[in-house]
């Protein structure tokens, strides 16, 4: 019975450590796949801070954009919305009318934290869905508007992802400085252990496998 109980002991003891040695591994793996995504340069002056909508956590970017402009770092503030689908677009057909200007709350937020209405240029983004599109329609605005040196402030998670793509769809036109929004929630030390981290975290990873596909399938045609 004692040998049995010594046996029992080992095992618990053996699974024990192993499930602590799994634990940290794969803990330092999901840590690297979440601080991967996580591209926080040093601002330097520029032109403008864009505001990228795509994505979640909104608010958070504004008050980054708000702060950098505070801090003298940016000389406007860029923000774009105003998306609308085939049912919105019907809806406004029926006689829908929006009870204000798509970017009036934005302005509001950005003037509580210190910038003036006349520093925000906006831009009306209505059939943009992605972060590809974004950078398509946001960087041909600021290309006519003249501005070339720009701060991109996003989620922490998607910041890598947008500089790679804005760099891809403007390769020439723009020196960029990628700043990830100190307010947003996102975690790459413990991104796994909160269900909306985790689907932010499998979204990004799955959009960046659907960019480059779809790159290298361009580059084949």
């Amino acid at each position: 019975m004692a040998g049995i109980r010594r046996t029992l002991f080992h095992l618990v003891t053996l699974v024990l450590i192993a499930l602590m040695l799994v634990a940290l591994f794969f803990g330092r793996i999901l840590t690297e796949a979440g601080e991967f995504l996580v591209l926080d340069e040093e601002p330097v002056h520029a032109g403008a801070v864009v505001v990228l909508y795509t994505g979640t956590e909104w608010y958070p970017r504004l008050m980054e954009a708000a702060a950098l402009y505070r801090e003298g770092l940016a000389d406007k503030v860029v923000i774009n919305g105003n998306r609308k689908t085939k049912i919105l677009r019907r809806l406004e057909e029926m006689g829908f009318q929006s009870c204000c200007a798509w970017h009036e709350n934005a302005l509001r937020i950005l003037a509580l934290q210190g910038v003036p209405r006349e520093a925000v240029i906006t831009v009306n983004a209505e059939d943009v869905y992605d972060t590809v599109t974004e950078a398509r329609v946001v960087g041909d605005a600021l290309i006519e508007a003249g501005i070339s040196d720009i701060i991109i402030t996003t989620s922490k998670y998607h910041i890598r992802r947008a500089r790679y793509i804005w760099k891809h769809t403007h390769p020439k036109q723009f020196n960029i400085c990628t700043v990830a929004a100190r307010n947003d929630p996102f975690s790459p030390k413990g991104w796994w252990k909160d269900g909306r981290q985790i689907r932010w975290v499998m979204t990004e990873y799955g959009a960046w496998i659907y960019y480059l596909w779809k790159t290298l399938a361009m580059i084949e045609d």
